[in-house]
C-alpha cells in the first residue's frame, strides 16, 4: 500500500490523469493517494473527482486532500511534483519583456530568458519541498513534471539529498510523430534516445530491425510533410539526427529560426502554427489558467472511471513496486557517466531501466559531436542559472542569459544585460535573493 503524494494537485485535468493511471494497476489499486495544493477550491475539485473514481470502481485505495505540504509528505514513498510558482503575472513578464527587446520566444518555459527566470522563481519552492522530504520521507522518490525540467532537476541534484527523476512527454510523442512520418505503427518503432530535456536525439530509430532514417529523410522532401515539422526536419538535414521536441519548442533552442518575422513565418508549419507565435501561446495559456477556476468544468461524478493514459509515471511506480522491468527515457544526473561527452553534473535525458531494485541509467557513450555541442551550450546555461539561484549570484544569472543561443542571435551583450535587469526588476518578488 504505497503512499503517493501529488504536490500541485489543483491542476485537475493532469492530477486526474495521474490518479487514474495509478489506480489502473491492480498492484497499486490499494494505494494511499494524498492530494496537496495551496488553492483550496481547485484542490477540493480534484479530491471529489479522485474519490468518485475510487467509489465508482469499488477500489480499496484511499484518497485524502490537504493544503498542508508537510502533512502530505509525511511518510510518502513517491512524490509527484507538478507545481506552478507565481502564476500568470511573472510568466507574462518573462515573455513580454524579452519580446520588447526583440527576443521572440515560442513558449518560454524551459529555455531562453523565460526558462531561466521560470527556473529562478521555482527553485526556492523546490528546495522547500526537498527540505520537508529530507525530514519527513527521506527515502521517497521525487518524480518531477514541472518545467524548466533540466534546471529544476539540476538544482535538486546539486543542493539536496532527495532522489529525483524528471518525466517529460517529448520522447514518446516524438516517436509517435516519426512513426507517422515514415508510415509504420507507433508501437512497432524501436528507438534509442539521449541528450538533454527537449534536446535529446533519436540516435537510432528502427522498424523490424531496419533504420527508418532513410524513410524519414525521404518524408522530409515531401512539401506537405515538411511543413508539419519544419524546424526538426531542418535539424535533421543539417545535423543528422531528429530531436525530441516539437518544432515550435525547438525553434527557441537554436539561433537560426526566430531571427525575424519573415523567417518565423517561413518556418511555421501547419501542425503548430498557432503556437509558433509568442502572443498566441501566451493568450492561450492565460485562458486555460482562467478556465481552471470555472465551475462549469466540473465533471459528472457518477460517470468518472479509471482509465490508463499515455503518461508513464504510474508505470514507473508499478515497476519499482512489482519488480517489473521497463525502460523509460528519464531526466537524471549524468554522474554515472551515461553520456560521456556531456558534463558529469549535467541533467541528461537518457534511457533508464526501472525494476524492483531501483532506477538504472543506461550507458550511451558519446553523443555525435555536432549534437553534443548543441546540448553542452544549454547545459552551461542551466548550470549558471542554478548556480545563480543557489549562490545568490546576480552576475551568474546575467551570464546564463548572455549565453542563451536565442538571446545571442538577437541582442548585443549590453542589450542582453539591460533585458536581464528589466526581468530581475519586474519579477523581484518571485525570485531568490540575488547580490
Amino acid at each position: 500500500m504505497p503512499r503517493i503524494t501529488l504536490i500541485g494537485a489543483g491542476s485537475m485535468v493532469f492530477a486526474r490523469k495521474i490518479v487514474g493511471d495509478i489506480l489502473s494497476f491492480d498492484a497499486l489499486a490499494d494505494s494511499e493517494v494524498v492530494l496537496m495544493d495551496i488553492d483550496e477550491g481547485r484542490l477540493d475539485r480534484t479530491h471529489r473527482v479522485a474519490e468518485a473514481m475510487v467509489d465508482n470502481e469499488g477500489l480499496p485505495a484511499t484518497v485524502e486532500a490537504t493544503t498542508d505540504r508537510r502533512a502530505a509528505l509525511d511518510g510518502a514513498e513517491y512524490v509527484f511534483n507538478m507545481i506552478n510558482v507565481g502564476g500568470t503575472e511573472p510568466f507574462e513578464n518573462e515573455i513580454r519583456i524579452p519580446e520588447a527587446y526583440g527576443v521572440e520566444q515560442a513558449i518560454g518555459d524551459t529555455t531562453g530568458p523565460g526558462g531561466i527566470f521560470r527556473g529562478l522563481r521555482t527553485i526556492p519552492t523546490m528546495l522547500d519541498i526537498a527540505a520537508d522530504m529530507e525530514e519527513l520521507c527521506p527515502d521517497a522518490l521525487l518524480l518531477n513534471y514541472t518545467n524548466p525540467m533540466a534546471i529544476l532537476c539540476k538544482a535538486m541534484f546539486d543542493a539536496t539529498d532527495v532522489e529525483t527523476v524528471g518525466l517529460c512527454h517529448s520522447v514518446p510523442h516524438t516517436a509517435t510523430a516519426i512513426a507517422d512520418y515514415v508510415d509504420v505503427p507507433a508501437d512497432e518503432l524501436d528507438y534509442w534516445v539521449a541528450g538533454i530535456n527537449h534536446m535529446a536525439w533519436f540516435l537510432e530509430a528502427t522498424h523490424e530491425g531496419e533504420s527508418v532514417y532513410p524513410a524519414l529523410r525521404e518524408a522530409a522532401e515531401d512539401p506537405d510533410t515538411y511543413q508539419r515539422d519544419t524546424v526538426r526536419f531542418e535539424m535533421l538535414k543539417h545535423f543528422g539526427y531528429f530531436p525530441t521536441e516539437s518544432s515550435h519548442h525547438m525553434s527557441e533552442y537554436v539561433p537560426y529560426v526566430r531571427t525575424d518575422p519573415e523567417t518565423i513565418d517561413e518556418m511555421t508549419g501547419t501542425d503548430y502554427a498557432e503556437r509558433m507565435g509568442t502572443a498566441t501561446y501566451l493568450e492561450g495559456w492565460t485562458a486555460r489558467s482562467t478556465q481552471r477556476d470555472d465551475p462549469e468544468l466540473d465533471v459528472d461524478l457518477d460517470e468518472v472511471g479509471v482509465e490508463r493514459s499515455e503518461e508513464y509515471a504510474a508505470r514507473l511506480v508499478h515497476s519499482l513496486e512489482t519488480d517489473t522491468e521497463r525502460r523509460f527515457n528519464l531526466n537524471v544526473s549524468n554522474e554515472t557517466g551515461a553520456i560521456e561527452n556531456l558534463p558529469g553534473d549535467a541533467c541528461v535525458e537518457v534511457p533508464v531501466l526501472a525494476d524492483g531494485s531501483g532506477l538504472h541509467p543506461c550507458s550511451v557513450g558519446e553523443l555525435p559531436t555536432q549534437v553534443a555541442a548543441l546540448d553542452r551550450q544549454h547545459s552551461a546555461v542551466y548550470e549558471l542559472a542554478v548556480e545563480g539561484a543557489l549562490e545568490h549570484d546576480r552576475e551568474k544569472v546575467h551570464q546564463a542569459v548572455k549565453l542563451d543561443p536565442l538571446t545571442g542571435a538577437k541582442l548585443t551583450l549590453a542589450e542582453a544585460h539591460e533585458m536581464t535587469e528589466a526581468l530581475l526588476e519586474a519579477n523581484a518578488e518571485y525570485l531568490p535573493r540575488l547580490e
